[in-house]
């Protein structure tokens, strides 16, 4: 099993273009790809401030609340409310989408995957689970709450902390709190680096 950890404090937070949050890239591929030619790339959110999301023609974003009283997104003028954590809402990513905030900040956990050359399950887990990554997959776990350890390897993950799986069998996840897994598979979903 080859597994690279992600540690949550050593992520830089990047600005937004338009001043309303803040991003941390957990993990994304290629290595070093930027905003216009990821196969797909997963980050944390830190949104101060309601406004437009940015449009990605071709990525399907898959956005999952994690803290704080939630939001309405407008999505090519259909109102969905995404005030309930770590619940994953899909939504394609050409489409014109607004955010009016529910009450004040919040963090959420984004997953975007590049149409046609990848696809992204995201799911939520809160207990022992077995985790595997075979032939053509990545997996990409992240804690959103709590810890988890890896019981085999006794790797503990903390809040925010992530692990990159990839090449390996299946091996008890024991998560105290809650986690995503993320699913990555396609023909360009080996790992990558976030950006130095």
């Amino acid at each position: 099993m080859t597994v690279r950890v992600l540690r949550a404090d050593e992520r830089p937070a990047v600005p937004w273009k338009n001043g309303g949050g803040l991003t941390r890239e957990v993990a994304s591929a290629p290595s070093r790809a930027g905003m216009s030619d990821f196969t797909w790339r997963v980050s944390l959110a830190d949104v101060a401030e309601p406004g437009p999301f940015s449009r990605f023609e071709g990525v399907d974003p898959i956005i999952t609340l994690v803290d704080g009283p939630g939001m309405v997104l407008t999505v090519d003028g259909t109102s969905h409310t995404v005030a309930e954590r770590y619940v994953p809402f899909p939504f394609p990513g050409e489409a014109t989408t607004d955010c009016r905030l529910l009450g004040g900040r919040l963090v959420d956990f984004n997953v975007m995957v590049r149409r046609g050359r990848a696809t992204a399950q995201v799911e939520i887990v809160r207990d022992r689970v077995a985790v595997s990554a075979p032939a053509e997959t990545t997996l990409l776990a992240v804690v959103l709450e709590g810890s988890a350890v890896f019981e085999t390897s006794g790797l503990v993950l903390g809040l925010f902390d992530g692990a990159l799986i990839t090449d390996a069998p299946a091996e008890a996840l024991k998560v105290t709190g809650v986690a995503a897994l993320v699913t990555l598979t396609g023909t360009a979903a080996a790992p990558g680096r976030p950006p130095a």
